[in-house]
């Protein structure tokens, strides 16, 4: 059972636990019957990345802690936050630490490092782009339009399946063996979001389509979508910046933490179309 406002030792904190890899490492360690608690601005003991005075209540009782920083630890002042929360749960009492990072961004590195430096045990999880990016971030409704309208040209991407990060944290916060580990991940194959998209069209037997687009095109699209000041900064970070080829070859890190594979694109896409992820919801 998930624990929230009680404070017993030994619990297990997933940060963004709401989140695409947060929910499912919780399912996980409340599978394995570990004690957890959920991180989020919605849960009953809140926590908020933003709000400094929700940091203590939520480390109370706290040995082991999966990190994911909100929006993107690229943003400003995303390692000064992970700097100061580090030092806040050790103080506390965390004795290991889990990060997710990012590939490719010379500004999470120094994230890493402060989980690195921090004094107790720590894996630092380096993942490429996620497959449930189209199928439950922004790119679902781009997806469900018919057209995924996007600045990443033809450079390849080794798409990682986040049911795959999800199980190396768990394994990483809960088995022996991961310690002091830099798990690189990427799914088994390059793919073009042009192919990706392929996939999906194929997967859901609808005409999906990919249309290139200029930074300023994708800007103004995602205004018009609402989307954040701050998540609108970081795709365009992301597209300009990490999507230049840097991302562009496979690694071990999935076979390294887990001893097997990684999930293949392809079989995202057929589970995710099977599971309705691109249903189109009808009028009523």
């Amino acid at each position: 059972m998930t624990k929230t406002n009680a404070s017993p030792q030994n619990l297990t904190l997933v940060t963004a636990g709401t989140g695409k890899t947060g929910r499912r490492v919780i399912e996980r360690l409340e599978a394995l019957g570990v004690p957890t608690r959920i991180g989020s601005r919605s849960a009953d003991l809140p926590f908020d990345w933003n709000d400094r005075s929700t940091w203590a209540p939520i480390l109370d009782g706290v040995t082991s802690i999966y990190i994911v920083y909100y929006p993107d630890l690229a943003v400003p002042g995303a390692s000064e936050a992970i700097q100061a929360f580090v030092d806040l749960a050790v103080e506390s009492g965390a004795q290991k630490l889990v990060l997710l990072s990012g590939r490719g961004e010379e500004e999470a590195r120094r994230c890493e490092e402060i989980v690195q430096n921090a004094g107790i045990d720590w894996t630092v999880l380096r993942a490429t782009w996620f497959s449930q990016n189209f199928s439950e971030g922004f790119m679902r409704d781009l997806v469900l339009g018919g057209t995924v309208a996007l600045p990443a040209g033809d450079v390849t991407e080794p798409f990682v399946d986040v049911e795959d990060i999800a199980d190396i944290a768990v394994a990483a916060l809960t088995e022996n063996g991961h310690d002091g580990q830099v798990y690189e991940v990427t799914g088994p194959r390059l793919l073009t979001f042009a192919e990706a998209v392929g996939e999906i069209s194929e997967a859901t037997g609808q005409e999906v389509t990919y249309a290139p687009i200029s930074h300023k095109e994708f800007l103004s699209a995602l205004e018009e979508q609402g989307v954040p000041d701050d998540y609108r900064g970081l795709l365009d970070y992301l597209f300009r910046e990490v999507m230049d080829g840097r991302n562009s070859h496979l690694t071990d890190g999935v076979e390294r933490a887990l001893g097997r594979p990684p999930r293949d694109f392809g079989d995202f896409a057929r589970e995710a179309a099977a599971a309705g992820s691109w249903k189109k919801e009808t009028a009523t």
